[in-house]
Formats: C-alpha cells, sequence, structure tokens
C-alpha cells in the first residue's frame, strides 16, 4: 500500500468517524505541484460536523493529515466542499 493511500484511508476514517451518513462520504485526491489537495465531499446535514465551532474540527483534521504526510516529506492540504 502506497503512502498516499495510508494518508487518504486517514483522512476516509476521520471524517466518517464524524458523519451521520458516512456512505455519503467522497475524497477525491488532486495534484497540483507538488502539493496534494484532498477535496472531502459529504451529505449537507455533515458538513458542520467536519468544520466544527470556529473551524476548529477542519483545523485537527488537517494538522493530523499533514504530520502524517510529512513522514515522507509530502505537502498535503484538505478542502471541504460540501
Amino acid at each position: 500500500m502506497s503512502r498516499q493511500s495510508d494518508t487518504e484511508g486517514l483522512l476516509r476514517f476521520l471524517v466518517t468517524a464524524l458523519v451521520e451518513h458516512p456512505d455519503k462520504v467522497a475524497i477525491a485526491r488532486v495534484e497540483s505541484g507538488n502539493t496534494v489537495t484532498y477535496e472531502i465531499s459529504v451529505d449537507p446535514e455533515d458538513v458542520g460536523k467536519i468544520i466544527g465551532r470556529q473551524g476548529r474540527m477542519i483545523k485537527a483534521i488537517r494538522t493530523v493529515v499533514r504530520a502524517a504526510a510529512s513522514v515522507d516529506g509530502d505537502s498535503v492540504d484538505v478542502d471541504v466542499l460540501g
């Protein structure tokens, strides 16, 4: 299993644990230069759970995923599309 799929798997695990509709979680991987961006799409009712109060939850998710990716020197970002 590649390190990128490990990072995506970690992100999928974190997001599906938070939402009420885990079957509607979709994660798209977009490469731009040296950075990989994971775009999260969830049920509209679950967007607030992913973002959290004052954005604390998405900040925590980004921190964990970036730390996991940085082990191999990868640059990763996470965006919520809704």
